[in-house]
């Protein structure tokens, strides 16, 4: 299971309600901040999740409403927090801007207090661990080198209790053992094999992220193939497709046709222009995909095999 949680869900320009494009994907011990829009900093404290562990950054494209918040966030990292390097993640193009923002303006041309890494991203796997990959493909927005991240769990075999203690494997280290794969040779001499005692095996949780975008590709439509979540922007609606279009971003219909023709459990939408109120997106996404929610700032997802679950909180009072 992964969590989201929006810090940023206006695109371009904040709102009165709405900040600059952010994320955090949590997994297991990994935090990963999607994208930094300006006052993500303030946002994430103001979420209650603070900066522990924020050692990854994974930037969809170089455009300012998506990194200028880095300036501020990696300062603050870089002196208060208790951090000896971070890992930021995009095109080479991205980084270029990246590094002039940190090294000329932050840091005036002084060394950082800790390492910061510039990690150029090619498409394919850009890390992984024994229970879930990270990947990333590009994508196509006015010109910029954009990515798309894909964030899945591996498949897994559930352990059959029933058929382990019928084969009389005790409780203990054999157990874990065959959990992972290895076969064990019991007090008896018997030497059990992880197919005795492990079922068919379970898809992990598939979950797509994809931040500004053009138009939908083949690539596109292979990864969000039979996705339980796809995160996509949305900043026109479809009466206004043709300049959705000439900027490079996507409708809510749009992205809504493609969670239905690609079999995805659920749709979230953000990056929400100030022209429209949330009604709006939702309305015309819904009578497409009904599953669609619209992001607000600090929804908080459980992303799970089957969809996601948005987590009750105070919701803030604005027009929908």
């Amino acid at each position: 299971m992964f969590e989201l949680i929006f810090f940023g869900t206006s695109s371009s320009a904040p709102s009165a309600h709405r900040g600059l494009s952010s994320h955090m994907i949590l997994y297991r011990q990994h935090r990963f901040l999607l994208d930094c829009g300006e006052g993500t900093q303030r946002q994430i404290l103001q979420s209650g999740l603070g900066f522990k562990r924020l050692n990854k950054v994974l930037l969809t494209h170089g455009h300012l409403d998506h990194i200028l918040g880095l300036g501020g966030l990696i300062s603050t990292l870089s002196r208060w927090e208790n951090l000896d390097q971070i890992d930021i993640y995009s095109g080479r193009s991205t980084l270029t801007r990246v590094g002039n923002l940190l090294y000329k303006v932050v840091f005036l041309g002084a060394k950082p207090p800790i390492e910061i890494n510039l990690i150029p991203l090619e498409p394919g796997v850009v890390m992984e661990d024994d229970k879930f990959t990270l990947s990333t493909f590009p994508v196509s927005h006015r010109g910029a080198e954009s990515f798309g991240f894909l964030f899945q769990e591996k498949e897994h075999r559930p352990f059959l209790a029933e058929k382990a203690d019928a084969l009389g494997v005790p409780f203990g280290p054999e157990r874990s053992r065959l959990v992972r794969g290895e076969s064990v040779v019991l007090g008896d001499g018997r030497t059990i094999h992880p197919d005795d005692v492990l079922g068919e095996g379970v898809p992990g949780t598939k979950y797509v992220h994809i931040g500004d975008v053009g138009r939908i590709d083949d690539t596109i439509r292979t990864v969000c193939q039979d996705a339980d979540t796809l995160v996509m922007e949305s900043t026109y609606v479809d009466e206004e497709a043709e300049m959705a279009h000439s900027f490079g971003h996507m409708t809510a219909a749009a992205a809504a046709r493609l969670a239905r023709d690609a079999n995805v459990q659920t749709l979230i939408l953000t990056h929400i222009s100030r022209r429209y109120f949330e009604r709006d997106i939702r309305r015309e996404a819904q009578a497409i995909f009904p599953h669609t929610f619209v992001a607000r700032d600090f929804d908080h997802f459980q992303i799970s095999r089957g969809g996601a679950v948005r987590l009750k909180k105070d919701s803030q009072q604005y027009e929908e």
